[in-house]
């Protein structure tokens, strides 16, 4: 691990606590890591409206990689770095033919604004004020860096093999949520690809890359990354992808990675 410039974490499952919580261990991690002169990007799958709330993690600067790679944040700045939208005839027509192939979907749309939602969409989370509410025509009027669809009977991966074959690569699918709620975001766009754009522009390598995640949308970065850890609370297919398992999300295990990260690097100096 001593060549690891960039550490990329999840967060949900990974770096936060299940009580949503950031405990004081892993906020000393992330600060030991920028003083050693690593670099830690935030990658998740939340819109940029959950992930500003732990950005106070990353000293108010640097990127974050939202909504499954997207959007690219300045953190500092609080303006768009990079984004990677799904245009609405896409969109639109995705829809359509998940609905054509598992009747009752219903869909949401993320944009830099907010959520709009179908009337049948029923949310898990509080629905910000001003949620906009109508067909999926109306409310994918713009661009979006996200769309959501929800099954209220089928399981994750039955709802997921059959958008899958009705879309045919149109979008990019991904799960996160422990209900039958699908991601999507624009054809290529994933948390490896959006990471690898990022890391291009500093001259950083994948071998130069420590991932951690939880969740099968972290796969794809988990097997691009020189260096990858499942948390021992990881959904099995992300166990199989990663090359390391690092302690629960409960135990810190981030912190405890990057701890042992900069350990490594110091040890070649220590007598």
């Amino acid at each position: 691990m001593a060549g690891v410039r960039l550490v990329a974490t999840d967060l949900d499952g990974t770096l936060v606590h299940s009580d949503g919580s950031v405990t004081p261990r892993t906020r000393a991690a992330l600060v030991a890591a920028e003083e050693a002169g690593l670099e830690v990007v935030f990658v998740t799958g939340r819109p940029l409206r959950w992930a500003e709330e732990v950005f106070e993690h990353v000293g108010g600067h640097g990127l974050a990689i939202v909504s499954n790679g997207a959007l690219v944040w300045d953190v500092a700045g609080a303006r768009v770095h990079l984004i990677r939208p799904i245009d609405p005839a896409t969109g639109i027509e995705v829809a359509r033919r998940i609905r054509a192939a598992v009747p009752d979907s219903h869909f949401a749309v993320e944009t830099l604004e907010g959520i709009a939602l179908e009337p049948g969409f029923l949310e898990r989370h509080p629905v910000p004020d001003g949620a906009v509410r109508g067909p999926i025509e109306q409310i994918f009027a713009r661009p979006a860096v996200k769309l959501l669809a929800r099954h209220e009977t089928l399981g994750w991966e039955e709802f997921w093999a059959a958008a899958d074959e009705a879309v045919d690569g149109l979008v990019e699918i991904t799960w996160s949520s422990a209900t039958s709620l699908l991601e999507m975001s624009a054809a290529g766009v994933t948390k490896a690809s959006t990471l690898a754009l990022l890391c291009e522009e500093r001259g950083i390598s994948a071998d130069q890359v420590l991932t951690l995640g939880d969740m099968p949308n972290d796969i794809p970065m988990l097997t691009w990354a020189g260096t990858s850890y499942a948390m021992a609370n990881a959904h099995p297919t992300v166990r199989a992808a990663a090359q390391h398992l690092a302690p629960a999300n409960d135990e810190d295990g981030v912190a405890q990675v990057i701890e042992s990260l900069l350990d490594s690097r110091a040890a070649p100096w220590q007598d």
